[in-house]
């Protein structure tokens, strides 16, 4: 999340929205949660239907038939389901005639001396039977006896009785008791269909499915059909200032790097923050984000997953060796058992690489609040070496079988800031990335993830284009008025601009929502391909408790103390944030909010960035119950829609012509490192430090299996043929700080000169579809290092390897 004055994308302006829906007869229509803003009509923009969706089918829930369109919006206010001419819910007057009483007489003759009465109990009880048998068939007995990670299921609600099938396999649904691995319990509630599968055998079980209208892990997902209701696992293993305050509070600490210093200090690094990983977020967490109708998580992980150096080079000022100071690998092991409990709710996975050495950003989240060196300046073509070796790492792990259906999706850099970057700079690494990637997964649907990159804040618009003809890459965007630099003071407890005959509040923020973001979005899906929102939140101000950072002040106008008590909002300031939140969700289509989760300050004891939280909101009236309700919205404010048809290019979705990256761009950006370097005289590219390709390649650790388990976990390394080995450094080299590089002294010998302009790295080999390669080893005449076993402390070994 970014917490600079960044202007959100601006893509239209021509006042229309998005709705990125097929329609609303794509999704099942429910009945608004109290308190929910009854919604307008809205306009069908995209005719194709999802199967998890069908019009006129059952709800899982109800029984009801779905409804065929948007006027399933409208609140339901008759005692049950209309079904007369004038519509789903009848028109006024129906609905008057249909909460009447209405009497019908049988006769005298008992209920139970009919014959229809009999033949009605029959069929009531073989489809009792047939509800309980089949899903068990489905989601336990036949994936067992079929083998592998993945297995067909039902999309049936399943049983809330917690079958057990000969196989030792579990699943329940609404209702149903979980026991959690330190043996407490709780009941899983999932109005929406939703059912879990926990499979002692296989663990790599993919049946389960988050809802009724979500394809189950093991059902394809198809783009411009499915779409990501999500929601973002901040300050989990990235750890910011407002997610999590009290840790920054106790130690004055700005970002991970000093905070991580701090904790070293009083010998309490990893107690602390591993205390953090196994409570912050809990198994209850992720099956309450599958009970509130979302269906996707976005997972920021660092890259001190998989490693760190002790050795990043010398201190300007006192020349002195630098070394990392985050918890090394540590958190490996809660990645993997957040992962697992993913796949056990059936929520798909977005792994973010929110962190990369040098820092992409300078932001807090990034590890360490300061100066760009990825891309940028003397260190720069160094730490983006760096960083192609983790990106490798985590692509060989996440390609694994056991891995593919639950993490459809890789974010290699978050928020690289393009404005000191350069569009270019980044457009050539990110070609290089899709090559190494592609190398190792093969090219098209079904071979390894799509591959997520952030606009790096500057509008969706600018990325048109880009790299025709790769293989499913994913335009990321982060849309926040929080940072745009206005007061942002505008009432939001006011009735909805442009909501004429509506009930909706929110003042003019639920339009500016969907005129500043939903054309874009649009248009970006038919100029660029897939687009999505890895971030929003309800924040249209910046009032939260260090959301500008550690003891930094809010700078939007107006009474910020109100908007971190949100006990004393007022039931209009909550419905307006709700019309806000829905403007937003409508708007962007496919999203996830940041962030599900914020802990409160020591200080105060209570939450006091509460529009950040998914999960806060949801509790308490601010967030929709259903995120369905949602759309809309935007037309509800006089915002029409900007069509798309749901069809994306045939390469953009690993369909013909993936991979077959158009010949000017390869020209162009082909070559890595980049030809310049931002904040690098072109005199001094020719010398400007790199590292050496002479150390073991890291692998991560696989899931540590049960005494139950029967089958593989995997090594972590996909594909056998990959054997370069890792960058380290140059013996020698007195390289700068590689964290504070910019504007250092570029070394005149010794470090490798092969940086921009020396001797640029030709091309990698076009990416071809593979022959099928076994996922089950790491060639054992290649050195690998792992990168620690799932419970073990940071090797030495791997950190001195990088001196």
């Amino acid at each position: 999340m970014s917490t600079e004055h960044l202007h959100p994308p601006s893509d239209g302006g021509n006042g229309t929205a998005s709705l990125y829906h097929a329609s609303a007869a794509s999704l099942v229509a429910p009945n608004p949660a109290p308190g929910t803003p009854a919604l307008q009509p809205s306009l069908s923009s995209t005719p194709r239907v999802s199967q998890y969706g069908v019009p006129g089918t059952p709800d899982p829930d109800t029984g009801a038939p779905l409804l065929a369109s948007s006027e399933a919006l409208a609140p339901n206010t008759a005692s049950g389901f209309n079904n007369s001419s004038a519509g789903p819910y009848g028109d006024k007057e129906a609905a008057a005639a249909d909460a009447a009483p209405v009497t019908r007489s049988y006769g005298k003759r008992p209920i139970w001396k009919r014959p229809l009465f009999w033949l009605g109990a029959f069929i009531a009880l073989a489809v009792v039977v047939l509800a309980v048998v089949l899903p068990v068939w489905f989601v336990v007995v036949k994936p067992n006896r079929d083998g592998g990670s993945s297995s067909s299921s039902s999309s049936s609600k399943q049983s809330s009785s917690n079958p057990e099938s000969p196989s030792g396999a579990v699943t329940g649904g609404n209702g149903s008791t979980i026991v959690t691995e330190d043996g407490t319990s709780f009941t899983y509630i999932n109005q929406f269909g939703g059912f879990w599968v926990s499979d002692p055998k296989n663990p790599f079980n993919d049946s389960a499915q988050p809802n009724s209208w979500t394809p189950p892990l093991d059902q394809p997902w198809t783009w411009g059909v499915d779409h990501i209701y999500g929601v973002n696992i901040g300050g989990l293993f990235e750890l910011e200032p407002f997610i999590t305050p009290a840790l920054y509070e106790e130690t004055g600490a700005v970002d991970e790097w000093t905070l991580s210093t701090a904790l070293i200090a009083n010998n309490s690094l990893q107690q602390t923050l591993e205390n953090h990983y196994a409570t912050f977020i809990t198994e209850q967490d992720i099956a309450q984000i599958a009970g509130a109708g979302l269906n996707w998580i976005r997972l920021p992980i660092p890259f001190w997953a998989i490693q760190t150096w002790s050795d990043v080079g010398l201190n300007a000022t006192s020349g002195t060796q630098v070394a990392e100071p985050f918890l090394s690998q540590v958190c490996w092991k809660y990645i993997l058992r957040l992962l697992g409990w993913a796949r056990k709710y059936g929520l798909r996975v977005e792994l973010d690489l929110h962190t990369i050495p040098g820092s992409q950003n300078g932001y807090n989240h990034s590890g360490r609040l300061g100066s760009v060196n990825f891309l940028n300046g003397v260190m720069g073509v160094a730490n983006a070496q760096r960083a192609l070796d983790y990106i490798r790492t985590l692509t060989e792990f996440i390609s694994q079988s056991e891995y593919q259906n639950l993490i459809p999706v890789f974010g290699i850099v978050n928020e690289a800031l393009l404005t000191t970057i350069g569009k270019d700079q980044l457009t050539t690494f990110y070609l290089h990335a899709h090559d190494m990637i592609r190398n190792i997964t093969g090219i098209g649907e079904g071979h390894g993830p799509y591959i997520a990159i952030h606009d790096g804040f500057v509008g969706t618009a600018s990325w048109q284009g880009f790299l025709q003809g790769s293989d499913r890459i994913i335009l990321d965007t982060h849309p926040y008025f929080a940072f745009d630099g206005q007061p942002n003071d505008a009432p939001i407890d006011i009735p909805a601009t442009g909501g004429n005959g509506t009930s909706l509040l929110g003042g003019q923020w639920p339009a500016q929502a969907c005129n500043a973001w939903g054309p874009g979005m649009n248009i970006s899906r038919v100029n660029f391909g897939v687009t999505m929102a890895g971030e929003f939140s309800n924040g249209f101000n910046d009032c939260g408790y260090f959301v500008e950072g550690a003891g930094l002040l809010p700078h939007a106008a107006g009474n910020c103390t109100m908007w971190q008590d949100w006990e004393s909002w007022t039931e209009e300031t909550k419905q307006g944030l709700m019309a806000f939140s829905m403007a937003s969700m409508d708007a962007l289509g496919d999203w996830f909010f940041w962030t599900w989760k914020i802990a409160p300050s020591s200080i105060t004891n209570t939450i006091r960035a509460p529009q950040w939280s998914y999960q806060l909101g949801l509790e308490n009236g601010w967030i929709p119950t259903d995120p369905r309700v949602a759309i809309g919205t935007c037309e509800s404010v006089g915002v029409a829609p900007q069509p798309f048809n749901g069809t994306f290019a045939s390469w953009a979705t690993g369909g013909a012509g993936a991979g077959q990256i158009a010949a000017t761009s390869i020209e162009q950006f082909g070559q890595f490192p980049p030809a310049t370097i931002s904040n690098v005289p072109a005199a001094s590219l020719g010398l400007l430090p790199s590292y050496t390709t002479a150390a073991p390649i890291i692998t991560l650790p696989p899931l540590s299996l049960s005494a139950a388990a029967t089958a593989s976990a995997g090594s972590g390394w996909d594909d056998v043929s990959d054997t370069a080995q890792f960058v380290t450094t140059i013996g020698g080299c007195g390289y700068p700080d590689a964290w504070d590089a910019v504007n250092a002294q570029v070394p005149l010998s010794g470090c490798g000169a092969t940086g921009a302009a020396a001797a640029p790295t030709p091309p990698a080999a076009a990416p071809t579809p593979p022959a099928a390669v076994p996922a089950t080893s790491a060639p054992a005449a290649v050195p690998t290092t792992s990168a620690h076993s799932a419970t073990s402390a940071p090797l030495a070994a791997t950190t001195a390897a990088r001196r």
